[in-house]
């Protein structure tokens, strides 16, 4: 998880964008189209092991990636969460990261499956094409941060 993004974005690895601290990724296993996440590069699995910086920018890439995902879907909500350890739900302990997930009226439980089966209308390629333009415009972050 920590290296995925230190390649730049790529489309084969799903990362819509890279940061000073962090990147955006798709989820692979999403729950509803533009599921997406973001992950600190540096390894750590609690908000007291990673730099200010570092949590400032997880902050303003999700203020970015909300306003993209509500142009691009027309969401009336979104879930946006941490799972910190493996008790929480974390699947991928100790490395923290932040979901964000577009949520419709009418939608139910995004969490249900059927026989681990979930149905989206467009393919995890379909959703990166469609989103890499908008993250393509992303500002990297240029604010003193004091650690």
């Amino acid at each position: 998880m920590c290296d995925l993004g230190k390649s730049g974005v790529a489309r084969d690895r799903l990362v819509l964008f890279c940061g000073k601290d962090c990147y955006i990724v798709l989820n692979a296993f999403p729950y509803t189209s533009g599921h997406l996440m973001v992950v600190p590069y540096h390894h750590a699995g609690t908000f007291s092991e990673q730099s200010q910086s570092t949590l400032s920018e997880m902050m303003y890439l999700l203020k970015h990636a909300e306003k993209i995902l509500f142009d691009e879907y027309q969401p009336t909500g979104f879930n946006m969460g941490v799972n910190v350890g493996r008790t929480a739900g974390a699947g991928i302990p100790g490395h923290l990261h932040s979901h964000l997930l577009p949520r419709w009226d009418g939608d139910t439980n995004f969490m249900t499956s059927i026989h681990e089966v979930r149905v989206l209308p467009e393919s995890l390629l379909m959703t990166y094409d469609r989103l890499l333009p908008a993250f393509s415009r992303v500002p990297q972050m240029d604010v003193c941060v004091q650690k």
